[in-house]
């Protein structure tokens, strides 16, 4: 079924019989069923060529993926400070230590800040500008021609970012090369899509029931391998340059790849006539918003209110994970904390250590309070963890605010199945690349607000712009309540 030719499905459901659609829905919708896959014509993208008789799922292609852009991003922002430092005959490094203020900053050290800055800031909304366009339509688009497809292809367009980085190493090429690397991946969905991708699988592949812990294990994995790739990335860049860890970039894209094209089972049956460059994804995701999907007649208006809202929460609850931590490491290296990177290190695994504790906590709170609960209590220790940053001024004091935020990745992953939940399983995939694309909204938001607020406010409290973050997260607890 085209969706272009069926954007009102409970038009279907009024000719329908209701066992017919039950059925129809099962069929669809049945993980385990080969019948299905092979009445389908056998692609590559359809099925895997190896058949695992254990369950396969797709955290291992998440992980994978987010331990490669983790390992990355550090990485290239340095490359382009060595460079840009390089070009302009700037022979000092990056002062990590605590100024008093006498000492003049070096003009040429600012003037390598700001193109930095800028170059990282070009990049990042070059990626931004295309996957906007593209993981919509990916999304939607999978929603028709099966997961693995988006699995598999994003991971194939970051390993040509890679190898675009490389050679811009190897030849010392202008760094300006780096924004086509950036803007291939883009083309192919970029690591928005891989999330929209994965998420929608596990929305597939889980009950009601099931789907919150679910999407905190995928949520969990990309704190686990953030974690690890910061560990490696900094020892391994000092110890032998830039170009070995970005073979590992290379190759992990590439094994994640491998891995959804040969392991990963498809959970949607595809139709072959499915066509990607075409309008409906477009308009399947304007229908999904505008009229509240396809379950939205049975709420009505009320249904669809839901579906913005809890994207609105979404949407500030995730800005101000993304603006507070742009903030943490200027905080940590600057009086009174003065922290140089070992403390920093410690400080950023301890953060990275939530998504672990918020999973564990997540499991344990499902055991006797409903979902908005949940997220209500890791709302609560992300405000007071923030209230505690706002005021540290000793080490104690900072890594205690680390520990009362503990909780803090428990709303985000309740807040995805929430929103899972309030469509159809056929929207899975376009609800979850407009949850993507929100993702990255949120990321040049929360940058650029927070690291205009911090220097504004730097005279009379250093830490406001972490409360400042604490009062926002009040509305999405308002609307969760």
């Amino acid at each position: 079924m085209l969706r272009c030719l069926d954007m009102d499905e409970p038009d279907t459901a009024a000719i329908l019989p209701g066992d017919v659609l039950t059925a129809t829905d099962e069929e669809t919708h049945d993980y385990g069923d080969h019948k299905h896959e092979a009445e389908v014509a056998s692609t590559g993208f359809v099925r895997p060529p190896f058949r695992v008789t254990c369950p396969v799922s797709v955290e291992p292609v998440l992980f994978l993926s987010m331990f490669s852009l983790a390992l990355q991003a550090p990485l290239s922002t340095q490359y382009l400070w060595d460079r840009i430092s390089e070009d302009l005959g700037y022979n000092g490094s990056k002062r990590s230590g605590c100024s008093n203020g006498s000492v003049p900053p070096d003009p040429l050290q600012t003037e390598v800040e700001i193109l930095t800055a800028h170059w990282n800031l070009y990049i990042s909304l070059g990626g931004f500008s295309v996957g906007l366009f593209v993981v919509p339509l990916l999304g939607s688009w999978s929603d028709l021609a099966g997961r693995r497809p988006i699995l598999i292809l994003p991971n194939i367009g970051l390993a040509l970012q890679a190898v675009v980085y490389l050679v811009v190493m190897y030849l010392k090429l202008p760094v300006g090369y780096f924004l086509v690397g950036r803007l291939l991946s883009g083309l192919s969905g970029d690591f928005n899509a891989i999330l929209a991708g994965c998420f929608a699988y596990v929305a597939d592949t889980s009950d009601r029931k099931s789907r919150t812990i679910r999407v905190a294990i995928l949520e969990a994995c990309l704190g686990l391998s953030g974690m690890l790739a910061s560990i490696i990335g900094g020892q391994w860049r000092q110890a032998q340059g830039y170009i070995n860890p970005f073979w590992l970039v290379l190759a992990t894209n590439l094994a994640s790849a491998l891995y959804a094209y040969l392991f990963v089972r498809e959970s949607v049956v595809p139709d072959p006539s499915a066509k990607l460059l075409t309008s409906c994804h477009y308009k399947a995701i304007w229908h999904l918003f505008s009229k509240g999907g396809s379950t939205s007649d049975a709420g009505g208006t009320f249904h669809r209110c839901k579906l913005w809202l809890y994207m609105l929460c979404f949407f500030l609850v995730v800005t101000v994970h993304f603006g507070s931590r742009e903030l943490y490491v200027l905080f940590e290296l600057s009086s009174p904390l003065c922290w140089g990177s070992a403390l920093i290190g410690y400080g950023s695994a301890a953060q990275n250590l939530a998504y672990l504790s918020s999973l564990l906590g997540l499991k344990i709170m499902q055991r006797c309070l409903e979902d908005s609960w949940v997220a209500l209590v890791g709302l609560v220790s992300n405000v007071i963890g923030l209230v505690v940053f706002s005021v540290a001024d000793t080490t104690q004091l900072m890594f205690t605010g680390y520990g009362l935020c503990f909780l803090f990745m428990a709303a985000t992953p309740v807040l995805r199945s929430k929103l899972s939940k309030l469509v159809g399983q056929s929207e899975q995939g376009a609800l979850f690349a407009s949850v993507a694309c929100v993702e990255s909204l949120c990321f040049l938001v929360g940058s650029g607000l927070f690291n205009s607020l911090y220097p504004a406010t730097l005279h009379f409290m250093k830490g406001f712009p972490f409360l400042f973050a604490a009062n926002i997260l009040f509305i999405p607890a308002g609307i969760i309540g």
